[in-house]
């Protein structure tokens, strides 16, 4: 009936209760053959090793790792390396593996990479163990496969120092063609702002105050340059008026009338004159330069003020002997100290003069280097930022190879991360496949399978009639009445069970009666 209407667990009980040996004997039959089985499949043992990685002896915030990859890609990439035929092919031919099996060596290749396995294990670094994984190797012979685990074993761990020492290096030479491509730079820049502090020397940023005070001082000293050219030109007029009038024997008066030389200067007059402008040339050279309360300066103007003294209180008189045209006596030695005061004069001018040019070409210096201060700052300022630029990249590179030099000193040294094996290639005892146990329980899944799958088939084809349920189902009629269904054999069977009863009640009553 299964298939035909919806059944009940009472169904599903008559069912098993019906077909319960074509579902026992494949349930039986099944694990019996599976196990025997497996006695005629060829044995495989596993050895297996386990490798723990010891973090870096030195703290992170002192060195940093060189590696910083976790440790699933680093062992991936490391098994992909390990698989390659390059490593395998000297494995297999070491240990002759897979010769037996008549097999090419590119299928012995690939046996091997099926054999060999990689577990990572899953992450107990929060649990304060080590990050690791297990290697484990296949083969028929337990001693082969610990041989080849170990080998194995021995090729991760040199892949993993020569990765380790490889990147280390060229970490190194990396950050050092860097550094030197910086310093280059930085070197370029250096050139180019020396070359333009050079140039515009006097004109760079911070020199605007220097620039103004002495912009200011050279104005002081021009001006006072100009009033003591002024000065000693109207000297100069003065001296050559009366040289002129000497010359012509009468001095010019107010009232336009001559009148006679009385007096000129003497030698020693002339020289005191001389000697105060010389102090007062040099008064104003030190005022532009000082204070008013400068010692030098104070004692300078002391001495000017004592010779001034000294030349008013001098006579102007003409030593008696000289001559003149209208009758006066001229000395012809004061006309010659005269003259000399003249060309001293002269003298004094033209320097004076070339002091106010040389003053006025430092002032419009002065004035050119203020005026170009905006533009030569902003061009300072663009080649100062490329420098500081420059400078700072060369500082974190040279930063970094220090600390590569340092992770690479501990990688030589072994006080890095390693990899560290904790449990050698173990020489397995019993085989990992076949397993009795595995192949007696797929066989006993499998009977049952076959057995529930032949009796449900069996059900779904039979169309027998067994309850009111299936005629409702059918019929959908009443069911007015049943009839027995009589088993001849059943009450055979019936029969000779009650002869045996009876026999046996028979055969106590005689027994008792005999007691």
């Amino acid at each position: 009936m299964l298939g035909h209407r919806k059944l009940e667990v009472a169904d599903y009980l008559q069912i098993l209760k019906r077909r319960k040996w074509l579902i026992l004997i494949p349930l039986v039959i099944f694990p019996i053959a599976a196990v025997v089985w497996s006695t005629f499949l060829p044995p495989r043992y596993t050895s297996q090793t386990l490798v723990l990685i010891d973090r870096q002896k030195v703290p992170d915030e002192y060195v940093k790792a060189i590696v910083s990859s976790d440790l699933d890609s680093r062992v991936a990439s490391m098994k992909e390396q390990m698989l390659s035929r390059s490593r395998l092919q000297p494995i297999i031919e070491k240990f002759n593996l897979y010769a037996n099996q008549h097999m090419s060596m590119d299928d012995r290749i690939e046996a091997t990479r099926k054999s060999i396995e990689i577990k990572s294990i899953p992450s107990i670094t929060g649990a304060g163990g080590l990050p690791g994984f297990f290697i484990l190797f296949t083969s028929s012979d337990p001693h082969t496969a610990q041989l080849v685990c170990g080998e194995v074993t021995s090729l991760f761990l040199n892949e993993n120092a020569r990765a380790r020492e490889a990147s280390a290096e060229g970490t190194s030479d990396f950050i050092k063609g860097q550094l030197d491509d910086a310093k280059r730079s930085l070197d370029d820049q250096d050139a180019k702002l020396a070359a333009f502090q050079r140039e515009h020397f006097g004109k760079l940023p911070g020199d605007e105050s220097a620039n103004m005070n002495m912009l200011t001082s050279l104005n002081t000293q021009l001006e006072a340059a100009n009033q003591a050219l002024a000065r000693m030109e109207q000297d100069r007029t003065y001296m050559q008026t009366m040289l002129s009038q000497i010359s012509s024997g009468s001095l010019s008066t107010g009232s336009g009338s001559t009148a006679t030389i009385s007096s000129v200067p003497n030698a020693q007059r002339a020289a005191k004159e001389t000697e105060l402008q010389t102090l007062q040339n040099e008064e104003t050279d030190v005022a532009a330069h000082y204070t008013a309360d400068y010692p030098d300066l104070i004692a300078l103007r002391k001495r000017i003020a004592a010779l001034r003294q000294q030349v008013a209180s001098m006579p102007a008189t003409v030593p008696a002997g000289s001559t003149s045209a209208g009758g006066a006596s001229i000395n012809p030695l004061a006309v010659q100290q005269l003259r000399a005061q003249l060309k001293a004069a002269d003298l004094a001018i033209a320097a004076k003069t070339h002091e106010q040019a040389e003053l006025q070409e430092s002032v419009r210096t002065y004035q050119d280097r203020i005026q170009s201060s905006p533009q030569v700052e902003a061009e300072f300022k663009q080649l100062t930022r490329d420098y500081d630029t420059a400078k700072t990249f060369y500082d974190a590179l040279l930063t970094k190879r220090n600390d590569s030099k340092m992770a690479a000193d501990l990688e030589l040294r072994q006080e890095g991360e390693q990899f560290r094996v904790m449990d050698k290639a173990n020489l397995p005892e019993d085989p990992t496949f076949p397993k009795r146990s595995v192949f007696a329980g797929g066989g006993f899944a499998a009977g049952l399978a076959v057995g529930l799958l032949i009796t449900a088939f069996l059900e779904y084809r039979n169309t027998a009639l067994r309850t009111e349920q299936d005629i409702w189902t059918f019929t959908k009629l009443p069911t007015l009445g049943i009839i027995t269904l009589k088993d001849p054999v059943g009450d055979a069977v019936d029969a000779r069970n009650e002869k045996r009863e009876k026999k046996k009640r028979n055969d106590r009553s005689l027994a008792d009666a005999q007691a």
